[in-house]
């Protein structure tokens, strides 16, 4: 699904991504880890397209990230460790979201729900203005909703208190099926039930690369 070669982003004098070369497959669960600046962000965001690599290559279902974005990002769920600034109120945002990927609103409301969030109660609310916790239970439940083949969290779990963590890992463990997982973690502990890959990197450069 995902095809990394020699993948190297270099911003300035900075080397970020160091020759990295892994392959993610339909059905992999992957933690990825390792210290801040480890390359972690930096190999997602070329996933999703956002930066050009300095070198090697990097393919979506055989599609280029940067010049096939919009057909590379329709296979793709992606939740980030902060939430967007997003200024639309929640019904502008369900709209939105529904019209330009085919989600389905029930659906959303259906883990909305699941995840403790009250949508109907906050419809007209600013989506900027909600709480860390709700923003990150929204964009869980679009992510769920979406039902892509590739769904990407970096740090998911950071805005939400104990119980919102069980019932979003309760979510992931029902809803796994033949997709590929790409989870952004310091809590190891966390996802070690639900993953059967772990990658280490440190330095732009991928040290371990374990399955089980």
């Amino acid at each position: 699904m995902i095809a990394i070669k020699d993948l190297s982003k270099k911003f300035e004098k900075t080397l970020s991504l160091d020759a990295v070369t892994l392959d993610f497959h339909k059905g992999d669960a992957v933690a990825l880890m390792g210290a801040n600046g480890a390359g972690k962000t930096t190999l997602i965001r070329s996933i999703l397209g956002y930066y050009h690599p300095s070198s090697g290559s990097l393919l979506v279902n055989g599609l280029d990230p940067i010049k096939e974005r919009t057909e590379v990002l329709k296979y793709i769920s992606f939740v980030p460790q902060l939430p967007p600034p997003i200024k639309l109120s929640l019904q502008e945002l369900l709209y939105y979201v529904c019209q330009s990927s085919g989600v389905d609103e029930k659906r959303i409301y259906h883990y909305a729900n699941a995840m403790k969030l009250d949508i109907k109660a906050n419809l007209g609310k600013s989506f900027f203005k909600l709480s860390g916790g709700m923003k990150q239970k929204l964009l869980i439940a679009i992510s769920l909703a979406k039902e892509s083949e590739i769904v990407i969290y970096d740090e998911p779990t950071a805005n939400l208190d104990p119980k919102a963590r069980d019932d979003f890992y309760r979510l992931l463990q029902e809803n796994r099926g033949e997709k590929l997982s790409l989870f952004v973690t310091h809590r190891i502990e966390e996802v070690e039930s639900i993953v059967n890959r772990q990658i280490y990197m440190d330095m732009g450069k991928v040290v371990s690369d374990e399955r089980y």
